[in-house]
């Protein structure tokens, strides 16, 4: 059974979520928060195997609540919900360590998906809707990123991946799925899923979502090129 927690100010939104997720068979939500600093405490409370964190929430937002749940528990789950008017708070929240995020208006078949992809240990990158708005999160980052001493350049990103591993690399930046690079790449999936594992403890990267930014940050994908 996969447990939820439901993180959003707005009482008729959680309302339908919980309607939605506990009509499915393998989900139940086990607990409702009006804010971050609210989720934070459930989510420490009740160990959720997934948390549909919103954005903007009176006190805590999203982002400093996604940020103190990993912090608390590295091995937590969390989809950031949001809208297109908010995409400098989703990038942050990939940067946090969300394992991906939702349009709120995202069709029930796609919201209980991702859901279930995440709680397998994936992210949530494939729709198209993903890859265009990662594309525009990135116009976001300021030009001297690489000045910062946070980020890393795009030499730093590629040491010590192979000539292949540096090719599965890109393609998962770009959003494309086991099967999608195993076809492009005339390889199996579970050679790329063998390679994607290799590629992210490399790199020291705890899922596909984190691949994505480092890719952009280093510079070895540009929005126009994705």
């Amino acid at each position: 059974m996969i447990k939820v927690l439901l993180v959003d100010d707005q009482q008729l939104l959680r309302m339908g979520f919980r309607m939605i997720l506990d009509a499915e068979d393998d989900m139940t939500v086990v607990g409702e928060a009006g804010d971050g600093r609210a989720g934070v405490g459930m989510a420490s409370a009740l160990k959720p195997d997934i948390v549909l964190m919103d954005v903007r929430m009176p006190g805590m937002d999203g982002i400093s609540a996604t940020e103190a749940i990993l912090k608390a528990d590295p091995s937590a789950r969390v989809l950031i919900l949001t809208t297109f008017d908010v995409d400098e708070y989703v990038y942050a929240g990939l940067r946090a360590g969300a394992s991906g995020f939702l349009l709120k208006d995202a069709p029930t078949d796609e919201l209980i998906g991702a859901i279930r992809t995440v709680a397998g240990g994936e992210s949530v990158l494939a729709p198209t809707t993903t890859t265009r708005l990662i594309s525009r999160l990135v116009t976001l980052l300021p030009p001297d990123r690489h000045d910062a001493g946070e980020g890393r350049t795009s030499r730093d990103a590629a040491a010590g991946l192979t000539d292949r591993e540096r090719e599965v690399f890109l393609l998962v930046a770009a959003a494309r799925s086991n099967r999608e690079i195993a076809q492009e790449l005339h390889l199996s999936e579970g050679t790329v899923k063998i390679h994607v594992g290799r590629i992210l403890a490399k790199l020291d990267l705890r899922d596909r979502v984190q691949a994505v930014v480092l890719a952009y940050e280093s510079g070895l994908v540009v929005p126009d090129r994705a």
